[in-house]
């Protein structure tokens, strides 16, 4: 899966946008009047993109652009960042060679303005993750990020004997953007709480387990209780997922891919019927070591690791299980890591 953008320049300062799945759409846009654009149906993704490159200082030039997007859109995979990265790299890539300026793309910067392109143009209050990892994602390679300081780390994903399959509950993800504000909202809230106890932390990832539990009992409203709770022991998963992806222990990975989605499902609340469903069905499957939601939730698509031998009876017995209980047809999609953002020359 994939977000591919081809460019052409232009004499004038128009960008004129255009999709292979949409046919007869075209969006045509001022560069000198981008923020007139920010309420359209498609298109307004790459114009936000356009908008802030021009506020970091890139000079931007006009262009035709045509994008092709195999990434399903509203699946919770993280589309708009493929998008929204594509687009920033192929903007800058023509900018750099109509200003003469050789220097290699700085990818973080441009991952950093695609976030600024969410909360600026798009009004989503989006962490930086999905940017980062469609920026500087290696193939077969996992990424260890802390979204503050974005110092990351690659770390080998090689679950050698099995497949990622991704299963999309083909429902779309209407509530995800207001809510990802409010769950946002609410772990402020107790982080602010938590801030008045716990000296010197600026963010929930700078609490251990320990100190939560301590000072837990000090957060009154149960519902951001939660949501803390859920933050504060999902990163201590994450850095168990890498230790058991560097010792090759993928048993102790699915393990924690579940321990994921039902501290999603019971204190984040952001699963639903439809991802529930699709988990349970995989975890029913013999040889599937273990299964949650990606995204932001309420709808999109669930994640497996599946043995290899047991792909066509995962595909079959979870898509019909999913049918029996939701009325819905599931998508599957069978998937590789591969490499972020780049220019591909023809």
């Amino acid at each position: 899966m994939s977000s591919t953008v081809v460019i052409r320049k232009r004499k004038d300062r128009i960008i004129n946008l255009r999709a292979t799945d949409l046919e007869g759409v075209l969006v045509s846009a001022p560069l000198d009047e981008l923020e007139d654009y920010k309420n359209l149906k498609w298109g307004n993704y790459q114009l936000g993109v356009a908008s802030e490159l021009q506020k970091a200082g890139y000079k931007l030039t006009g262009c035709d652009m045509l994008f092709h997007d195999t990434v399903p859109l509203g699946s919770g995979l993280s589309s708009s960042a493929a998008i929204e990265l594509a687009t920033a790299i192929a903007l800058v890539t023509l900018s750099n060679e109509e200003n003469n300026i050789r220097e290699e793309i700085d990818k973080i910067k441009l991952a950093k303005i695609c976030q600024d392109a969410e909360h600026n143009f798009i009004g989503v209050k989006c962490g930086i993750m999905d940017q980062f990892a469609s920026a500087m994602g290696k193939s077969n390679h996992a990424i260890l990020l802390d979204c503050r300081s974005l110092f990351y780390r690659l770390v080998p994903f090689s679950l050698k004997g099995y497949k990622i399959v991704i299963s999309n509950t083909m429902k779309k993800r209407s509530l995800a953007a207001i809510k990802y504000n409010e769950r946002r909202s609410e772990c402020e809230e107790g982080l602010e709480i938590l801030k008045k106890y716990i000296p010197g932390i600026t963010c929930l990832g700078d609490i251990t387990i320990k100190q939560f539990e301590d000072y837990k009992h000090l957060i009154d409203n149960v519902t951001v209780r939660r949501r803390v709770e859920h933050v504060i022991y999902e990163n201590d998963r994450v850095l168990m997922a890498v230790q058991a992806l560097e010792q090759g222990n993928p048993e102790k990975f699915g393990s924690l891919m579940i321990q994921s989605h039902d501290s999603l499902r019971d204190l984040y609340e952001v699963t639903g019927e439809e991802l529930d469903c699709l988990k349970e069905a995989a975890l029913a499957v013999e040889g599937v070591l273990g299964s949650r939601m990606t995204g932001a939730g309420f709808g999109g698509c669930t994640i497996s690791v599946v043995k290899n031998s047991a792909v066509e009876t995962f595909l079959e017995q979870v898509g019909k299980r999913y049918f029996e209980k939701t009325g819905l047809k599931a998508e599957f999609y069978i998937s590789e890591i591969g490499d972020g953002a780049r220019e591909i020359k023809c």
